[in-house]
């Protein structure tokens, strides 16, 4: 059964920053945890680099800047202002790098969860 979420306004400035840091660079999230949704707002620092090959499912939306997106089977993918990917957990692992910095909204869940 699907968690229910009433309307409400999100003003992420209010919600503080936690620190990532990357193989390189480091990643700002600001995250609102809602049942089994989670929604961050994230910022990548200029020079960052994941430093592990996420398996996790995401729907990702570049708000501005530049990244790229790797996965492990080699593909690499340019993402700019107003792109986004959407993948399914443990179906094509990935990670992320920025040469100028980017911010991005990510939405995960249980509904990306891979059940084939």
């Amino acid at each position: 059964m699907p968690f229910p979420i009433p309307f409400q306004v999100t003003d992420w400035s209010l919600i503080p920053a936690t620190e990532h840091p990357g193989e390189t660079g480091v990643a700002y999230w600001r995250t609102l945890q809602l049942g089994n949704l989670r929604l961050r707002y994230v910022e990548y620092s200029a020079g960052y680099k994941a430093d592990h090959w996420c398996q996790k499912g995401h729907v990702l939306f570049v708000t501005e800047g530049e990244l790229v997106t790797e996965l492990v089977d080699g593909q690499s993918f340019r993402m700019t202002t107003g792109m986004s990917y959407e993948v399914s957990d443990e179906l094509s692992s990935h990670r992320s790098s920025t040469e100028h910095g980017a911010r991005l909204i990510i939405v995960d869940g249980d509904f990306l969860a891979n059940k084939a």
